[in-house]
C-alpha cells in the first residue's frame, strides 16, 4: 500500500486500508490519526463482509457482532448454542456453520432498516417456544401394576 494509504486496523480487521477520510497528525504523545465519520465507515465495512465476501474469518464474525452491539452470550442465545462455541468460532478454533454465518449477516443487514427487531423477535420466539417445547416432551415415569414395582410412562 502506499504511504498516503492508512491501514486502519483499530476496528479489528487486518486488511483494511483507507485512501481518505483521514487526518494524520503529531501531538505530545506521537502521531495520531483522525477518521471521519467513523459509524458510515464502520456500516460500510460491514456491509461489504455481510454482501460480498465469500467466507467470513473469525475476525469479520466478530466485528459484525460488535457492530451489532451483541454479547458473544447474546449471539450464542440467537442461534441456540453455547457462548464458548460463539468464542471458538470467533477464535477460529472450529469452523462457522454456513447457516449461522447466513444468519448473522443477515441480521446485520437488517441493522438499521428497522427489520432487525423484528427478526431478533423472531429468533427470540423460536427459541423460547423450542423451549417450551422441550420443557413438555418431557418423560414422567411412575409406579404402575397392582404390585406397583414396574415402572411405566406416566400418562
Amino acid at each position: 500500500m502506499h504511504d498516503e494509504h492508512y491501514h486502519y486496523t483499530e476496528c479489528g480487521l487486518d486488511d483494511v486500508y483507507l485512501m481518505d477520510g483521514f487526518e494524520r497528525s503529531e501531538s505530545a504523545r506521537g502521531r495520531t490519526v483522525a477518521i471521519k465519520n467513523i459509524d458510515a465507515l464502520h456500516r460500510a465495512i460491514g456491509e461489504h463482509l455481510s454482501r460480498y465476501k465469500k467466507s467470513l474469518s473469525g475476525k469479520e464474525m466478530r466485528f459484525l457482532r460488535r457492530e451489532m452491539l451483541l454479547s458473544q452470550a447474546t449471539l450464542a442465545h440467537l442461534l441456540d448454542v453455547s457462548e464458548q462455541t460463539v468464542h471458538r468460532w470467533e477464535a477460529e478454533k472450529s469452523a462457522f456453520p454456513k447457516a449461522a454465518e447466513a444468519l448473522v449477516r443477515r441480521l446485520y443487514l437488517e441493522q438499521g432498516s428497522g427489520e432487525e427487531e423484528k427478526l431478533r423477535d423472531t429468533l427470540n420466539r423460536i427459541a423460547d417456544l423450542e423451549d417450551t417445547l422441550d420443557r413438555k416432551h418431557h418423560m414422567t415415569f411412575a409406579l404402575s401394576g397392582r404390585s406397583r414395582t414396574r415402572w411405566a410412562l406416566a400418562a
